[in-house]
């Protein structure tokens, strides 16, 4: 029986996905394209523009010429702020269509698409409000010097962005970059590069200057467009979010340009639920954590640790409502988890799943759910008992795979939290005040969520720790990573130098 998704085809999709250059869709120099599949059928229902080093070529330099045309890099932060409002305002009037074209492409649940949108466009609304309000310090030496901060934009930036959620992705970072008077050139993840097609009319629609946005899709390895885009000498910065492996290699290829880099890379991020928890809200936010998003979400409460007075409880009650998440059509209302994004991607996870049955004692899932024969789907899969060296417990799956472990005492939970190479995420179940503010300050993480879901407040910053990061974006670290900060110092007094050359 094969599956019919043909009603979730989305009637608008363009004929082609196209680069967009200097304001003009094209396609590649070299007319190389690439399919693009449905992970519901793995069927290639479009073909997408290949980018190469010439494609990449051409937007970096329409890019650098639109910042050093000065339209956009010069203008005031309040005209820049109405150009991101109005961004937003459309974002929003196409969020119907943007959950539709999101949830054909990447395989998630329609209902969660849905909310894609509004944070999209509550990420541009944030920066506009951000330049206007922003002040830099001024410091005084009283009669003698005042000294102030010039922010300055640094070019062209270029934006590398992951295939899940990526239209809400992608506007973490256009969003800032934009504002503080940069040109961009996005390379969407070649799994899911719809969506991206949506930021042109956008931006056109704006008011965006032709050649702020430029967008290239493709690969990422040596000789397409990814690889090029980081060593290109024209580009000074580089934003990155995806696995930690290929942070390592645009690390080392960034390095001899002495590029900027920020990069939100791996997770494997521990939930850690004492015995004075509040069990029904720990184990819905625990399996929320894992199981949204089909599980393709880098902060992912992806190894909960458990005390053990609870811990028979909470794998039975935990398990018994993992049983119940429904797994179903992407385009259905009703699906919690739908397709994983990519065949390449299912393959992975579904191998970690047969190493977990040979580590763990498998509790639920583990299989290819009913009714759904063919296509990515994996039943939401929960492995109880695992051992810490466990590669289930160790390695990212970035998938609906969840690995449960008991501890007895705080020391020991924070050394099974702090006991992988990431350092991303964590989440804190107590009614101890004094534990939670305790572990948060010795877990290693760079987000700490205490009795709470992954909820995001744009003001404080993203990001990870070791194997899972370097820098941190968000608010003002945002703001501070696309711009160049000048020291510019005023002398006030007579000018006092040091006698040089005139000794007898």
């Amino acid at each position: 029986m094969s599956i019919n998704n043909d009603a979730a085809k989305p009637a608008d999709l363009p004929e082609k996905i196209l680069h967009y250059i200097d304001g003009e869709f094209v396609a590649s120099i070299d007319g190389d394209e690439f399919d693009v599949l449905d992970p519901v059928t793995n069927q290639n229902y479009i073909k997408a523009a290949s980018g190469k080093p010439a494609d990449i070529d051409k937007a970096v330099a329409a890019a650098k010429a639109a910042f050093e045309r000065g339209e956009w890099s010069k203008a005031l932060p309040r005209e820049r702020a109405r150009v991101l409002n109005k961004i937003a305002d459309i974002v929003e009037t196409r969020a119907d269509k943007l959950a539709a074209w999101e949830s054909f492409d990447s395989g998630l649940p329609i209902t969660q698409a849905n909310g894609q949108a509004k944070r999209a466009a509550e990420n541009f609304r944030f920066f506009a409000d951000l330049i206007v309000a922003q002040a830099d310090d001024a410091y005084k030496v009283p009669g003698r010097q005042i000294n102030y901060v010039n922010r300055k934009p640094i070019g062209v930036a270029g934006l590398i962005t992951p295939w899940n959620t990526p239209f809400m992705l992608e506007s973490w970072k256009l969003a800032p970059a934009i504002a503080t008077g940069n040109s961009v050139v996005l390379k969407p993840a070649e799994f899911t590069p719809l969506s991206a097609q949506l930021w042109a009319g956008i931006f056109e629609e704006a008011g965006l200057p032709k050649g702020v946005f430029n967008l290239v899709n493709g690969f990422g390895e040596e000789g397409y467009a990814g690889d090029p885009l980081v060593k290109h000498p024209d580009v000074p910065l580089i934003s990155f979010t995806g696995e930690s492996r290929t942070g390592q290699i645009i690390f080392g290829n960034a390095a001899p340009h002495l590029k900027g880099l920020s990069m939100e890379l791996g997770g494997k991020s521990p939930a850690i639920v004492f015995s004075d928890a509040d069990l029904d809200t720990a184990i819905d936010a625990c399996i929320f954590g894992v199981f949204s998003l089909n599980g393709e979400r880098c902060t992912a409460g992806s190894r909960i640790l458990v005390q053990r007075d609870i811990y028979d409880e909470f794998v039975e009650r935990y398990t018994a409502v993992a049983k119940r998440v429904k797994v179903g059509l992407p385009s259905d209302p009703k699906t919690e988890v739908g397709a994983l994004v990519h065949p390449e991607h299912y393959e992975k996870v579904t191998s970690y799943i047969e190493i977990g049955k040979q580590e763990a004692k498998l509790a639920a899932g583990g299989e290819r759910p009913e009714g759904f024969p063919e296509g990515n789907f994996v039943q939401p899969t929960v492995f109880v008992d695992v051992d810490p060296s466990a590669r289930i417990f160790q390695e990212e799956i970035f998938g609906p795979v969840v690995a449960i472990t008991p501890f007895d005492t705080d020391e020991e939970a924070l050394e099974l939290a702090n006991n992988t190479k990431y350092g991303l995420a964590a989440y804190v179940w107590t009614s101890d005040l004094k534990r939670a503010h305790n572990f948060a300050q010795n877990v290693e993480a760079g987000m700490v969520w205490l009795n709470s879901n992954n909820v995001r407040d744009l003001r404080t910053p993203f990001g990870g720790v070791k194997a899972s990061g370097l820098g941190h974006e968000g608010g003002y670290r945002s703001i501070d990573f696309y711009t160049d900060q000048q020291a510019v110092h005023i002398n006030l007094d007579k000018v006092h130098n040091p006698v040089f050359g005139k000794q007898d």
